[in-house]
Parts: structure tokens; sequence; C-alpha cells
């Protein structure tokens, strides 16, 4: 996963120790080695994370987180604080400030890289969301700010089986005006997270009759749950365990003894951003349904397709971007020998297809006639194929009957490219897609062709004979 981290740190020796980390992981990194010049190039350099020292003449890191949030530039840039300090105090000090998360000197390797990593994932995800934001601004669609978000209200689910602290987390939200249920189970607290809206889910690490790590990978796995947050709350000795918490898609976490105050602060920092994705996505959803989606299949339609690539490629960032081109099989004989009524349906078929497939954040629209189009944003080459080759399969095994009578197929095939965003053009990416796709149709249809730009080594994959 490549990404851009600002290392702030006055004292040279200390920035040095972490850009060596960060670089080894084939980070790009650039420090700075004062408040106001973190701001300048938090505003002119737009990195994925900054990692903030505290102690600084001047503008010290608090202060500089809390410029940072306040400005809607850099508001949205997760922000690591890095200290000497070890008390409780200045790690709430700093959260309040709008710190995504606190870590004391001597670091933990393991630990600064899965934060890292961690907070990597979640802003690409976001700025996909602010991404097409941003595009129905410039389109004249939204004009209006989305203001501040506000926990009161929310519902949180609590999951343990201890009765005690299952009582201190519910009385610490509460504080807040959240609601919270609680699940004493795995299976419980699945069937509360698939029917109940949630804006949280806490999980002890301590419970003996249930595998906490388990039940966060079903969680992400699922499609009702995948986008909640996850907040684990650890015993001191826990470390490796919210480590691979953290690759499963965890979000924080708290140790004990359990800190109401703090605890209340990283609560309310991850419902406020899961809240706000949300009022992005209402937002957008209701500017673009009639003017920049596809009547017939509810996709976003060409011209959205072209203003979203165009902001994806135009800034230069160093993330992946694939564009996978998708185009019905023998259509002209569908609509020829069933109408065009028939053909409708084949399209609301595969439509519906390619959205239940992709990932929430990819983009899905129909460019025109039988043919579509996904952008995955920050997918490597393994994971486009995978969605690719899952959409074709998928499409081909499901049976169309467009008359009740007379069952035919109907399949796809889909051409691909996966290139850096900083190194394509919109012309040139649709052509080395346009090109995958021709490929997959010479070379018998019903297949997957895709193109890998972004490695070094140029590799293209080639699935489902017909």
């Amino acid at each position: 996963m490549t990404a851009q981290v600002l290392i702030v740190d006055d004292i040279e020796a200390n920035a040095h120790i972490l850009s060596v980390i960060a670089s080894d992981q084939y980070y790009t990194v650039i420090t700075a080695d004062s408040g106001a010049g973190a701001i300048e190039l938090a505003q002119s350099w737009h990195p994925d994370v900054i990692v903030l020292d505290v102690m600084m003449p001047e503008l010290d890191g608090y202060e500089t987180c809390r410029r940072l949030k306040a400005d809607e530039r850099t508001m949205h840039i997760p922000v690591v604080m890095v200290t000497a300090l070890n008390g409780s105090a200045d790690k709430l000090r700093g959260l309040e400030c709008g710190a995504d998360d606190f870590l004391t000197r001597p670091i933990d390797t393991e630990t600064f890289l899965a934060r890292i990593k961690g907070l990597v994932r979640l802003k690409q995800l976001f700025d996909e969301w602010r991404t097409r934001h941003e595009t129905t601004r410039a389109l004249g669609l939204v004009s209006e700010p989305l203001g501040r978000v506000e926990v009161s209200g929310a519902s949180a689910l609590i999951v343990d089986d201890w009765d005690l602290g299952a009582a201190s987390v519910e009385s610490a939200l509460a504080e807040d005006g959240i609601l919270a249920v609680r699940a004493s189970s795995e299976e419980e607290a699945i069937a509360i997270s698939a029917v109940q809206e949630l804006s949280l889910i806490v999980i002890n690490l301590s419970m003996p009759n249930v595998e906490p790590l388990r039940l966060a990978s079903r969680l992400r796995a699922n499609v009702a749950s995948r986008d909640i947050p996850l907040l684990l709350i650890a015993e001191v000795d826990h470390r490796d365990l919210v480590l691979r918490g953290f690759d499963l898609g965890v979000n924080d976490w708290i140790s004990r003894p359990f800190n109401p105050n703090e605890f209340r602060v990283r609560a309310r920092n991850q419902i406020r951003r899961k809240l706000y994705q949300e009022r992005l996505r209402s937002a957008l959803d209701g500017a673009l349904k009639m003017a920049l989606t596809d009547p017939l299949t509810g996709l976003y339609n060409r011209r959205y397709f072209i203003r979203h690539m165009e902001g994806v490629l135009g800034g230069k960032q160093p993330t992946n971007v694939a564009l996978l081109m998708i185009d019905v099989d023998s259509f002209k004989i569908v609509n020829d020998r069933f109408g065009h009524q028939a053909g409708d349906t084949a399209l609301e078929l595969l439509g519906e297809r390619l959205r239940l497939e992709v990932r929430p954040a990819d983009l899905v629209a129909r460019l025109g006639g039988e043919e579509f189009a996904v952008v995955m944003i920050g997918a490597g080459f393994d994971e486009v194929a995978a969605t690719a080759e899952r959409v074709r399969r998928n499409l081909a095994e499901r049976e169309f009957n467009p008359t009740g009578e007379s069952v035919v197929p109907l399949t796809v095939s889909i051409g691909g490219a996966v290139a850096l965003a900083s190194d394509l053009s919109l012309d040139a990416l649709m052509r080395v897609a346009d090109r995958a796709l021709y490929l997959a149709k010479a070379r018998g249809r019903n297949r997957v062709e895709i193109t890998d730009l972004a490695s070094n080594d140029l590799q293209t994959t080639l699935r489902g004979l017909k």
C-alpha cells in the first residue's frame, strides 16, 4: 500500500528514525521541523498521515493538531501524535485536539506501522467519498457545507460477557448521548449488527467464551457491518492481539485500566468519522440521483465517470487506480431475438451484479449501450483481477430467461488496467483498458484480461475461458 507520510519533529534524530521506519515500508516521506512548516506542507502536499511530535517550540503539537483539524483543507488527514510524555492527561489532551492516536516514546515499530497502515487505509477510503462529493460540487449540484457532525443519538454495540465492564462502557457512552445495546456472544453480535443501524462496535478482547478477532473478521466480511468502526478494549499484555486486529480492519483501541474520558474521546472521533461519511454518501446520492445517473440501471453515467476520473488522476497521488471496461457479449442478438425490453432487463441485471460484487467505495458506471466501467482506488493487481473474474463468473452462471420460456446465455468480456494515478491521463488509461477488452473479445469472449502498469514487471492475467 503506497502512501505519503509527513513526519514533524524539531529534533532531527527523532524525525530520521521514524522516516527510516516508514521508508522501509515504501512510504513516501517528507519531514518538517516545526508546527508552522507542518501546516504549510499539509496544505500543499496533502499527506495521507501526519506523525506529529508534541514538544516543539513556538507552535507545539497540540496547537498544530488543533489548527489542522480546524482547516477544511486538512481536517480529514489522520494525525498520530508522538511524545516522551506518558501521562493519561497528555494523551487525553492530544485526542481532544483531534489526533487519531497518541504514541509514547520509545516507539514500538510494529505498533507504529500498524497504526500508519490502518489510518492510510481509512484515509484513502474516505478520500474516495470526498472526491465524489467535490465532483458534485464542481458540477453545481451541491453547494452548502456539510457542517459539524454531532454524536448524540448515535447507536453503539458493546460486545462483552462481563457485566461490570459492559456497564462501564455503556455509562461512558451515555455521557455523550450515545445509545448502547449489548451482545454477550459472537452470534448475538453478528445478528444485532445485521439488523440495527450502528455507528460503533466496542469489543472486549478478554472474553473467555468468544474469539474477539474472529468476530472482528466476520464483522468486516459482512456487507451490513463492514463500514462500522471497531474499537477494542485490551489488557496491557494484548499487544499482539491488537496488532492482529489492525490487520483485520480494527479502527482503534484502548487499554485497561479503563479510562472513561479517553474512551469517550476515541469513541466520539470514530463515530463522527462514520456519521460524516454517511452524510457525504447521503448528499451525494441525493444530488446525483437524477442529474448524473443512468435511469435504467441507477448507475453513474458517462458524464459523472469522466469528471470523477479527472479528479482522481489529476491529483497525481501515488495511489493505484484500476479501470475495468465491461461489455455484454453478443448483445445485439438479445435485442433482435427478444426485443429491447429484454435487452433492458439484461442491462439491469448486470448493473445489479456489479453493485453487489465490488467494494462499497468503488465507482460503477454505465458508459452507454451495453458498456460499463468500474473504478477501483487503492486496489492491487490481484484484487482487481479477482473482482473482475467474480463478476464474469457469477453473471455467466446465472440463468437469463427474458420471456419465461427460453433461457439464453448472458456473458460479459472484461478488459482492465491497473496503474499509478500519477502516471497516466484518463485517455491513456482508457486506451489500455479498451485494448484489454478488445483482446478478451478476440480470444473468445466471456473472459477477463487485465494489464498491470503499476508494477515494474508488466503482467497480464487471462481469465474465464468459455
